[in-house]
């Protein structure tokens, strides 16, 4: 029997990312992990409809919650952003019962749900080191990847207790599957720096110097590719490289792929193509 999750993909992977979707679902049918969707989730908020109105994004995200419960699932996503969003917003609803109430009152008011607080939120990272393991997850690679490789996490998910068992300043279970998979992981110091994503449209340089470090970080580090566990930064770490490079005079030409993408080719699936963004030429396939 598969190990079952309400499955939320994030926001991105409904709009610029797709391929974080696809090879997803692709993974996991690989891994045993069966994905029940959530109709009519809504977005996460990412924090940013937090800073406008706190109460109406924890309301949103109960409502996602409430749906997962009622099928007695926790919820999995591969995006770094929403799993850390639906984490912070269940967690302040859990230890403020007044909060936990007023977002209840409208909850039920406005859908008729409620939420009980029972739900946990999983990262896929964390499911594939706690749930499937890593000896179960070599056993299904079959595409290994046996070059040097940049893990990525990003600043969301270095929130104690939302990676489970994975340390917060020096976090491995990202590098783990990189060395279950026939890689060699490399290690740098800004493997858990923000590449500045919220930022984007209002301070690109900040945000080009912030993703031209970590590429070239990594690359000065021997990785022949970057694996990122944040769909976010993924895209920016992807697209702006090149931007990144003339903007700060930095080596960056380096693939990018998303955690989903390297998973669902090392078990077998899409061979002929490993990424979908920008450097997937420089990857592989077609």
């Amino acid at each position: 029997m598969p190990i079952r999750f309400a499955y939320h993909p994030g926001n991105v992977a409904h709009s610029s990312a797709p391929e974080v979707d696809e090879t997803m679902r692709a993974a996991c049918r690989s891994l045993g992990i069966g994905l029940v969707d959530l109709p009519g989730a809504t977005s996460c908020g990412a924090g940013i409809l937090g800073q406008a109105n706190r109460p109406l994004q924890a309301t949103l995200n109960a409502r996602t919650m409430s749906m997962a419960e009622d099928l007695g699932l926790d919820i999995i996503t591969p995006c770094a952003t929403t799993a850390a969003t639906l984490y912070e917003d269940l967690n302040m609803m859990k230890s403020d019962l007044n909060m936990m109430g007023i977002v209840n009152a409208t909850l039920e008011k406005s859908t008729g749900r409620t939420l009980e607080g029972t739900v946990r939120i999983r990262h896929l990272l964390q499911v594939l080191v706690e749930d499937i393991g890593l000896e179960t997850f070599s056993n299904k690679v079959k595409n290994p990847i046996r070059s040097k490789l940049a893990p990525y996490y990003g600043p969301n998910l270095q929130q104690e207790g939302l990676i489970g068992g994975d340390d917060v300043f020096d976090p491995w279970y990202l590098e783990s599957i990189i060395e279950s998979s026939g890689g060699t992981a490399v290690r740098y110091p800004s493997r858990t720096s923000s590449a500045g994503t919220p930022g984007l449209f209002s301070e690109e340089q900040t945000v080009l110097r912030q993703s031209a470090t970590i590429l070239s970080e990594a690359k000065a580090g021997g990785a022949k590719m970057l694996i990122s566990a944040c769909t976010l930064s993924h895209g920016v770490l992807d697209i702006y490289q090149g931007k990144a490079s003339r903007s700060t005079g930095l080596n960056t030409n380096l693939p990018v792929v998303h955690l989903s993408e390297y998973i669902a080719f090392v078990t077998g699936n899409f061979p002929k193509r490993l990424a979908m963004l920008k450097t997937r030429l420089a990857v592989i396939g077609d």
